[in-house]
């Protein structure tokens, strides 16, 4: 197919999705790493993603309770550098889902970021799968410390009680939060339509949620090709930015 074709194409598929939002009454999106890499945080998979960048310890090890456990001062030096993007601005998809909330088309978000940009362009129901560097509690007693404090912070990050502060993000090893959870199977087996984006479906068992899926419409959008490409009604492999940018 040439250039012309590929781009026409494009645009049917495109104008097919905006279609499918208009006729369905609640839609709920599925995301992941993709969805931000163009507000500039780097995904873990991709070939310029933090797994292929060096470090002392594969980012799966360091992202560990474990490794969070016995080797707390590397854990947040890793942290502060590659998982805090603090400056980090919401871009066409996060606003586009916001907007579509509001227009009472889109009823919950579902992520795997943990950068709170949905939250930052708008969007209410959000449920955060593997939590948010935005929420961070002491370990001791419990008290609350925002993003900032950890990232200007040093060594190990202490409460004022002198407690070890733990980021609220869902470490290898650790379970779901169970009310997140529960929540984000609702929504996503209420739904009449459901579109994944920016996620490779390749982490478990958050990808195994799309199972709960039921209704009209499963779109999939992403750069690369997923386990999951043939249950798709529509495929659209591009950045979700410029796809929602089309809607």
């Amino acid at each position: 197919m040439t250039v012309k074709g590929n781009l026409a194409a494009a645009e049917e598929k495109v104008k097919l999705l905006k279609e499918y939002v208009e006729e369905c009454s609640s839609v709920v999106f599925f995301g992941g790493a993709g969805v931000s890499t163009e507000s500039g945080i780097p995904d873990f998979r991709s070939t310029d993603g933090l797994y292929h960048q060096e470090w002392n310890y594969p980012p799966e090890t360091i992202l560990s309770h474990t490794f969070f456990l016995n080797h707390t001062e590397e854990f947040y030096r890793f942290y502060r550098k590659k998982m805090l993007c603090l400056e980090a601005k919401p871009n066409a998809a996060h606003e586009k889902l916001a907007e579509l909330e509001k227009r009472g088309k889109l009823t919950a978000v579902v992520t795997q970021n943990i950068d709170g940009l949905h939250q930052m362009a708008g969007s209410r129901c959000v449920y955060e799968l593997h939590g948010s560097v935005h929420r961070n509690y002491c370990q001791r007693c419990g008290a609350f410390y925002d993003a900032r404090y950890i990232l200007e912070s040093e060594g190990v990050p202490r409460c004022s009680c002198g407690g070890v502060v733990k980021p609220d993000m869902v470490l290898y090893e650790e379970g779901l939060d169970s009310q997140v959870l529960r929540g984000a199977v609702n929504a996503i087996s209420r739904a009449d339509m459901l579109i994944i984006g920016g996620t490779s479906l390749a982490v478990y068992p958050a990808a195994g949620l799309i199972d709960y899926f039921s209704g009209k419409h499963l779109v999939l959008i992403n750069r690369d090709a997923t386990p999951r490409d043939g249950q798709a009604d529509l495929l659209i492999q591009g950045n979700i930015g410029e796809v929602f940018r089309g809607i």
